[in-house]
């Protein structure tokens, strides 16, 4: 089984200045296994890209992955860090 986490910072790692800042952290609804993308406020931009189109070819790869089950992966990208 991959593990999705270590494949978004796979990704997301190259495309950020702060790769230490990056966190990961997942939770379980009803109907989705959901992956909160934690980063710097300043690296936020560069990982959804203009037009949203970099975050949107990552969320193809991750939503691509089989999960067990019936649930569904969902990436959110969150801006907590300063």
């Amino acid at each position: 089984m991959i593990n999705i986490d270590e494949l978004i910072k796979t990704i997301i790692i190259p495309l950020v200045d702060f790769p230490n800042d990056i966190q990961i952290l997942q939770s379980d609804t009803d109907r989705f296994i959901e992956y909160h993308l934690v980063l710097n406020k300043s690296d936020v931009g560069r990982v959804i890209g203009k037009y949203g189109h970099v975050i949107q070819t990552i969320r193809t790869i991750v939503y691509s992955i089989p999960v067990i089950g019936s649930k569904k992966v969902r990436l959110i990208v969150d801006d907590v860090k300063k």
